[in-house]
């Protein structure tokens, strides 16, 4: 292994290893990043992995982030000099992948980019130049020569709409980009310590791919008509080697249980449109919160007669608007034409705008689907600006609204059939009245909590347990800060009231509440008893929740002489 460049304010490495014969890692390693697309906080950092491969034709799999460009220039020209490249190969279109593809083709034009039809468009609108280009579908292959024959698997969806992987037959090497990878940033090349990574694998599944569930098996399908795997040249993180079948079975065992359910929500999205994709999929993690199964289409890479089979078996279709008619678009009309055709009496529906800039007006799609006697689970998510935190978790809140809705009744089945003697042995533990508080940018948000223990003395801290379908639950990531209020015993009522309402997405849920400032910028309630302003440190999975555990840095007492307002439930199968 040898390490290269290193520069500092952010801590920034590169990595280059030699991982099969005639192919070399170079690995960008981002230690201090510690979000990653917008809501998902970073514990330990990730990495970038980039892959060149040598046979009679070299080929470059994947780029990496703006932020790495002299880095990543510096090694890549200690493994190969780019003149000598014939190809680059694209796995999806998200910056932290292509972004050096502009600089890479201004050092060598000549190079051919192969990518998916979708990847193409946009790199098209995105380099703005000509360049060479080979577009590649399922089961095509290109030959290097030397044993190396690349073979594409068509894996939309995985993490973007325009994803393919890579399977050099000569190595049994695959290339999966985001699939498959985790924010996991460390000197490990491989994954041999699996106990390290487990929690960060199995976070990063549940943000990015769950959502994308069915898509994870049918791209798995593919991947079983390839041949024997040697290792997994993820995007993300370490490569699997030691332990990358058990690891894939997981992702088979997770994405199984999540397309259990017999409902299921169809996101239907624009992929190289305005934000489509990014927004369509906040919806889709929301919803998927809520335990119910997402099915995520690209309305452009799907055949009309399968939208038609989709559309009317769904409980319920989430919208995104497309481009006004026009003689280009002409095929996307049609689809929204068999869409709206296909939509039944009392399915749920959910329409947001994609920002393109020449979106079909919302109201009139609204509109039609009342009319046909569907039912509204959100009101339109209407964009003025370009998207950013705030929107997408209005999105995100969207789609848990929708969840719930679909949710609700089999929840409350479940309920009645557990156990009645556990469910009031359960119901036996009490626990106080608090009131989580936080802020994250422009969005802020509010809960109710009662599952809180304080968990540490030095440093001082405690844990608390949130629902996996709260919206609050986004803002309280690794390193993110909040508020605990602690409610007062026979002084809460009111706001116990206040904070149990159905806020609407992206609703103000602190209007006519008395609040100030804490220094981690959260709101405080002046009618708490107390409050604590802390520091999310790690979350652990527990099923339907997060237990989250956090350090306290500041707090306050009120009323020193007065107690915590406890909480007394008779079951203990629901709140």
């Amino acid at each position: 292994m040898v390490a290269t460049s290193v520069q500092t304010a952010p801590r920034l490495t590169t990595q280059v290893n030699v991982i099969a014969p005639d192919t070399t890692a170079i690995r960008s390693l981002d230690w201090e990043r510690d979000r990653f697309d917008i809501e998902f906080g970073l514990q330990n950092g990730t990495t970038y992995n980039s892959y060149v491969i040598e046979g009679e034709k070299k080929a470059l799999v994947d780029t990496s982030h703006l932020k790495f460009k002299e880095l990543y220039f510096d090694v890549l020209n200690q493994v190969i000099n780019p003149q000598e490249l014939d190809y680059l190969v694209i796995s999806h279109t998200e910056p932290d992948h292509s972004g050096l593809v502009k600089d890479l083709l201004a050092i060598a034009p000549h190079i051919t980019i192969v990518a998916s039809k979708v990847a193409i468009q946009f790199l098209e609108g995105f380099v703005h130049d000509e360049f060479k280009k080979q577009i590649v579908k399922n089961g095509e292959q290109l030959d290097l020569g030397n044993g190396h024959v690349l073979e594409f698997v068509n894996a939309p969806n995985l993490h973007w709409p325009d994803t393919i992987f890579s399977y050099d037959h000569g190595t049994q090497t695959l290339f999966t980009c985001d699939a498959f990878g985790l924010h996991y940033c460390s000197d490990d090349l491989y994954d041999e310590k699996l106990k390290d990574i487990e929690p960060d694998y199995r976070f990063y599944y549940e943000c990015l791919m769950a959502p994308n569930a069915r898509s994870v098996l049918s791209a798995m399908k593919r991947m079983s008509a390839l041949g024997e795997i040697s290792l997994v040249a993820n995007g993300h993180g370490p490569i699997l080697k030691h332990n990358f079948q058990e690891l894939l079975n997981r992702y088979q065992t997770w994405s199984k249980e999540q397309t259990k359910g017999d409902k299921t929500i169809v996101v239907f999205y624009v992929s190289d449109y305005g934000y489509s994709d990014r927004l369509s999929q906040a919806i889709a993690k929301g919803i998927t919160k809520t335990g119910v199964v997402v099915e995520m289409i690209d309305i452009n890479a799907t055949d009309v007669h399968d939208i038609t089979a989709i559309t009317s078996s769904a409980t319920g279709i989430v919208l995104g608007m497309t481009p006004l008619s026009n003689s280009d678009d002409s095929q996307i009309s049609n689809k929204i034409g068999t869409i709206l055709a296909s939509v039944k009496s009392k399915q749920i529906f959910g329409l947001y705008e994609s920002y393109g800039g020449d979106d079909e007006p919302i109201d009139p799609i609204a509109s039609q689907m009342k009319n046909l006697g569907l039912i509204e689970a959100f009101s339109p998510i209407r964009i003025k600006e370009t998207p950013h935190e705030s929107i997408y978790q209005i999105c995100e809140e969207s789609g848990v609204d929708l969840g719930q809705i679909i949710s609700k009744k089999t929840k409350i089945s479940k309920r009645k059939s557990l156990d009645n003697d556990l469910d009031k042995a359960m119901g036996r533990l009490s626990g106080g009245l608090y009131i989580i508080t936080a802020t994250k940018g422009e969005t802020k948000g509010a809960m109710l909590a009662s599952w809180v223990t304080q968990a540490s003395f030095e440093p001082p801290g405690f844990t608390v347990a949130v629902a996996k379908d709260r919206a609050i639950e986004s803002l309280m990531q690794v390193n993110d800060s909040f508020v605990l209020n602690i409610l007062e015993e026979g002084n809460y009522q009111e706001l116990m009231k206040h904070f149990l309402k159905r806020f609407s997405p992206g609703a103000d849920r602190f209007a006519g509440i008395k609040t100030q400032t804490a220094n981690n910028q959260s709101p405080i309630l002046i009618d708490a008893l107390a409050y604590l302003e802390c520091k999310v440190v790690s979350r652990m999975d527990c099923g339907d929740h997060w237990v989250v555990y956090s350090h306290v840095t500041d707090g306050r007492v009120s009323k020193p002489d007065n107690i915590t307002a406890v909480h007394h439930r008779k079951v203990g199968n629901y709140y």
